[in-house]
């Protein structure tokens, strides 16, 4: 993850470098843990039921069965929760959130930033039975999909070149699927995410379910988990991220701007700060 601030001994100290990129986030950072946004219901059990639209704002409902719903529906863990890592213990940091979501992260540690969001999409396919679907392409650009890996192909790699062989026998069940995830996880990232998805060039595009991302390694993801609209077209966002090391899944607050937060005013290719980070520019992907 690009630019992560680890250290949060800075509270009282560092004051002296908050002109620069780093010091602002930094300065963000401390803002977070003093403020608590007003568009909340503690009560609130999914990311909709969870984040109020500001005033004069409508949140765009999606389709039953879509992913953008089922991100929307995605149930939280009760207000107040703490994000936690995978080795369980809690985050040094919890003041930049509003919500977690019920994702287990692996104790194995694989499930990062990219890995949790691709762990949604594939879960969503999953369950509406699209299973055909569900595919990724490593970093190397080589498609690996769950149908040839319940087959029983597997990978040989060596160094950028992925052969396919069947080495394994046919296993469809819940728990290879899993195994077949943490592979993935293994072997793509914010590098192949953005090599291999559809880019989303226009801010009115922007959907639920859309990725902002800077590729690299490290790189960094995070996911439109809502939208909402007034009647000039004006957009705003909810976003929620996985992290490095590996996290549960959380939504973010906004420490650029108060009075909005968790909503984010975005646009095409400027610059964004969210808790803990910053992108350079701001672009979007979307999932096949």
């Amino acid at each position: 993850m690009k630019k992560y601030i680890i250290g949060l001994a800075f509270l009282g100290i560092g004051f002296f470098f908050f002109g620069t990129k780093k010091g602002k986030v930094m300065k963000n950072v401390a803002i977070t843990y003093v403020t608590s946004p007003e568009l909340i219901n503690k009560e609130g059990s999914s990311v909709v039921e969870r984040i109020l639209p500001p005033q004069n704002f409508q949140r765009k409902i999606y389709a039953e069965g879509s992913f953008q719903r089922y991100i929307q529906d995605y149930p939280l863990k009760p207000y107040g929760a703490k994000v936690v890592n995978f080795d369980g213990n809690d985050y040094v940091y919890q003041g930049g959130h509003v919500g977690v979501f019920t994702l287990p992260v692996p104790q194995n540690g694989l499930q990062q930033c990219a890995d949790a969001l691709i762990r949604i999409r594939a879960e969503y396919l999953w369950e509406q039975n699209r299973k055909d679907e569900i595919g990724f392409n490593f970093t190397s650009g080589h498609y690996c999909s769950w149908t040839k890996y319940a087959e029983g192909y597997r990978p040989i790699i060596n160094g950028n070149q992925v052969t396919f062989h069947k080495t394994a026998s046919d296993d469809a069940s819940e728990s290879n699927f899993y195994r077949y995830l943490n592979l993935i996880f293994m072997y793509s990232g914010t590098q192949s995410l953005y090599d291999e998805l559809t880019r989303v060039n226009s801010i009115s595009e922007v959907e639920v379910g859309d990725m902002l991302i800077y590729p690299g390694s490290p790189g960094h993801v995070i996911l439109v988990a809502d939208v909402a609209e007034d009647a000039s077209g004006r957009k705003l966002f909810i976003f929620a991220q996985g992290n490095t090391p590996a996290q549960t899944v959380h939504l973010l607050k906004n420490p650029n701007d108060l009075g909005l937060s968790p909503w984010y005013e975005i646009e095409i290719g400027q610059y964004l700060e969210i808790p803990t980070y910053y992108f350079n520019e701001v672009k979007f992907v979307r999932f096949k």
